[in-house]
């Protein structure tokens, strides 16, 4: 099976879909690997895939023309679309909800198309997801990009001036970026608390050191009840000893928290296990609760996505203003419309003092580890279509299922289909 890589043409994409040490480990298992010149830039120089058994070829018209899977970064343009053709394998970050009509065009085409934000976040495809592993380098360099727009330090500083308080972080959506922004927030420093719509991520957030932002409950004192605390035993003390923490409570504990209702199955079927959209009074409440946040906070990081759908308001024109003079608030979600009412993606705005940033692509601005996880994710998807080294693709199997988009001339991806039927309405 040949593998094509070509270079990402979009501006500011300097990332590459397969490295070379991942090229040599496919190499080993028998794919060949076309790699266009200077697909890999600076840090990856075309020698290096030379010496890791691929071949490099001068026009990506021949690689694509060549290969029978192309790995790419980000979904094709017009003009890379008409270059593929029937039976042939693209795997990339499309985001078939927000591009309906490339997934038409390339459907059209007969292209078999897989799109990363479709792959399911269970424990099977761990080892694939690329968006987790792209988000945590956004959640880490969202951080560095907040601090150096904010005009005081992150951590407490004591000096022969005096002292500096500790700057206060907020991080809106607990997931993979918020988690890693909170933890880089504390480790250089900063007073960090942390919120998600999601009350069960509440522990995540406090093991990261930060405060978990939720409404005060008042509830009343009741007494106590003796109980006999389970202590594990046998198989399963051992379980816990080896770090799987669920048996650590009773069995009919695990066995109660391990079922899920038919809706709940069906809502992770439906989303992949990724945040929903939340009623329109739930928005309301957590805005106002993150409003009075944000009268003593210096920097916000906004995470807030929902794949294929606009990023939910969590901070209004009004609640900008109300922050001090000299806040800053970075919007990770500025790509798919922002999570802040001022955001313009790839910008940053001045509104009343207050600096909104919209940074654009921000694991491109860390090419080299990025292009190292993301390959990584890419050699685990290539050998889960194709075992063997030829391609197998098993629409049984619920990661095959949930990430193909496009198969054999249709849209089989329902949210996709959906926005196409949208846009013609």
């Amino acid at each position: 099976m040949k593998l094509g890589v070509p270079r990402e043409r979009s501006e500011g994409e300097n990332r590459v879909g397969l490295v070379p040490e991942t090229v040599a480990r496919l190499a080993r298992l028998g794919f060949e690997v076309l790699v266009e010149t200077g697909a890999g830039r600076e840090y990856n120089p075309d020698s290096a895939y030379a010496e890791a058994g691929a071949r490099v070829l001068q026009a990506r018209e021949e690689v694509y023309g060549e290969s029978d899977a192309v790995i790419k970064v980000l979904r094709p343009s017009p003009e890379e679309a008409e270059l593929m053709r029937e039976g042939q394998l693209l795997v990339c970050f499309l985001n078939g909800p927000m591009y309906p009509e490339l997934v038409e065009r390339l459907a059209a085409r007969g292209v078999t198309v897989f799109s990363l934000e479709a792959i399911p976040r269970i424990s099977r495809a761990q080892s694939m997801d690329a968006l987790s592993s792209m988000s945590s380098i956004a959640g880490y360099k969202s951080v560095l990009l907040g601090a150096n727009a904010l005009g005081k330090y992150l951590p407490m500083m004591t000096t022969a001036a005096g002292t500096t308080r500790a700057s206060k972080v907020l991080v809106l959506g607990a997931g993979v970026a918020g988690l890693q922004a909170i933890a880089t927030a504390g480790r250089l420093g900063a007073e960090v608390t942390g919120f998600d719509v999601r009350p069960e991520v509440k522990e995540q957030v406090e093991s990261l050191g930060a405060r978990f932002l939720e409404p005060e409950r008042e509830e009343p004192e009741e007494e106590e009840e003796p109980y006999e605390e389970y202590e594990p035993k046998g198989l399963a003390r051992i379980m816990v000893a080896l770090g799987f923490n669920s048996f650590a409570e009773p069995p009919e504990e695990r066995e109660k928290n391990g079922r899920k209702t038919s809706a709940e199955a069906e809502s992770m079927k439906r989303t992949g296990g990724y945040a929903t959209l939340q009623p329109e009074e739930k928005q309301r409440q957590d805005r106002e609760l993150i409003r009075r946040e944000l009268h003593t906070t210096d920097l916000v990081i906004t995470t807030a996505q929902i794949p294929g759908r606009r990023a939910p308001i969590l901070i209004t024109r009004e609640m900008a203003e109300e922050m001090a003079p000299g806040s800053v608030i970075v919007d990770l979600a500025a790509e798919s419309g922002g999570n802040c009412e001022l955001t313009e993606a790839g910008k940053t705005v001045e509104h009343r003092l207050v600096k909104i940033m919209g940074p654009v692509n921000v694991p491109g601005m860390m090419p080299i580890h990025a292009s190292q996880l993301y390959s990584r994710n890419m050699e685990n998807v290539i050998k889960h279509l194709a075992p063997e080294g030829e391609l197998s693709l098993d629409f049984e199997d619920e990661i095959t299922a949930s990430a193909c988009i496009a198969h054999a001339g249709k849209i089989s991806h329902a949210p996709t289909r959906e926005a196409l039927e949208r846009g013609r309405g």
